[in-house]
């Protein structure tokens, strides 16, 4: 089968295309971006283009020997989209990822670890996966985000069981029917498709009562020796559902081992991933992420040894921001020596809507003093590598593509 994947470098559509790879499916795609799992792609022989898409490399694709079968896209892809309508002039099998996804799960008989919610998705899924990979069960897995110890997608011959990073953005995980769910939590999110916080907590109650099990609390969180209370709490869900499976397979284990392999985890990239000494990279994008990861952040900082602790910061969406403006303001009064306010960068916006300027986000905080804009030039750089020199540990949030300034910046530090 010959697989088209549009938006193929983002964090789902980028695993989804190595595990279609894995499959022994053909696939290419394109991105308007290139994205974390990029490169991935391409070492893995996937073709991807990457920049603004008329449609021409569709064309291109379909035209070969063989054409294309199916043509998967992205949610961020919307009617009137170029692209789309080219595909739908030729007249391709089109769909979301989330339909492609269910095909796999019944064509290949596999029991989905459906890993949902609003924070905490990814740190949980690769938590499963990494105690999964060292007890050697038999899994396939789709996580939002690359690995060192594992690629980010992969199906496996002989697989029982689909780890799934099962996202609730434009209803996607209502596709989904798992034998067993962990849902780390639910804080209402994406007013772009869920107009009202019961909508939102409607569409989980639904996701739950398709799920055959579901884990949502444990207490085992304080067995987990690694640096942040909700970074622990979502490993010790990854922990309760990997004794589901081992006691579904029949793999002897003990709850003491599985705590062991757990403070051995290694993390996932942009999750207070270290880029040099000091400086650490992470995806949070949301009030309650960006509390939970400066909360991991301080205890690395006093692990470390670090004089003080700095943040900077840059918001995801613009028309997110209107909906959580004013719960930015106490998140930034518990520890946080310094803090730089990027410009937020812009996804599936709402035409015509102004951007809020970092100068509104600060003056809405309790503690202004400690704030001050910055863009991504000479002098922010100068600026944080200032603070690395003093001893500062340095926290870099942003759900956008500054990261990749972040790392060709910091890559010889």
């Amino acid at each position: 089968m010959r697989i088209y994947i549009s938006g193929i470098s983002g964090v789902a559509m980028g695993p989804l295309s190595l595990g279609a790879k894995s499959l022994g499916m053909t696939v290419f795609g394109s991105d308007l971006h290139e994205g974390l799992v990029t490169k991935e792609l391409r070492d893995n022989g996937i073709e991807v283009s990457i920049g603004k898409q008329n449609g021409k490399f569709l064309r291109k694709k379909v035209a070969e020997e063989g054409g294309v079968d199916w043509y998967v896209h992205t949610s961020a892809v919307r009617p009137g989209n170029r692209e789309l309508a080219v595909a739908q002039e030729l007249g391709l099998k089109i769909s979301k990822r989330d339909e492609f996804i269910e095909k796999i799960v019944e064509d290949y008989n596999l029991k989905m670890i459906g890993v949902a919610g609003t924070h905490g998705k990814t740190t949980t899924t690769a938590g499963i996966l990494w105690l999964s990979l060292k007890l050697d069960l038999p899994v396939s897995w789709l996580v939002g985000s690359t690995l060192g110890f594992a690629g980010a997608g992969k199906f496996v011959p002989g697989a029982k069981y689909l780890i799934y990073e099962a996202d609730e953005y434009d209803r996607n995980f209502l596709t989904y029917h798992p034998w067993l769910s962990v849902i780390p939590s639910i804080t209402y999110d994406h007013a772009d498709i869920y107009k009202t916080e019961e909508e939102y907590k409607q569409a989980f109650e639904q996701y739950i009562s398709q799920s055959r099990k579901v884990i949502t609390e444990t207490n085992l969180a304080k067995s987990i020796k690694l640096a942040g209370e909700v970074r622990r709490f979502d490993l010790a869900l990854a922990v309760e559902a990997v004794k589901e499976m081992a006691i579904d397979t029949g793999v002897k284990t003990t709850e003491d081992e599985l705590i062991g392999l757990m403070n051995e985890f290694p993390g996932v990239e942009r999750r207070m991933e270290k880029l040099c000494p000091g400086l650490y990279t992470d995806y949070a994008h949301h009030p309650e992420e960006v509390a939970a990861t400066i909360e991991i952040a301080r205890e690395e900082m006093e692990l470390t040894g670090r004089k003080g602790l700095v943040i900077a910061y840059s918001p995801l969406q613009n028309a997110r921001q209107y909906d959580v403006i004013d719960k930015y303001h106490d998140l930034f009064t518990n520890g946080v020596d310094k803090l730089f306010w990027l410009p937020t960068t812009l996804l599936r916006e709402i035409e015509g809507q102004r951007v809020i300027e970092p100068t509104e986000f600060i003056k809405k905080l309790d503690n202004p003093e400690i704030a001050e804009t910055a863009d991504y030039d000479e002098k922010f750089y100068l600026r944080i590598k200032s603070y690395l020199d003093q001893n500062y540990l340095v926290a870099f949030l942003s759900g956008g593509a500054g990261d990749d300034w972040m790392r060709e910046h910091f890559k010889n530090a």
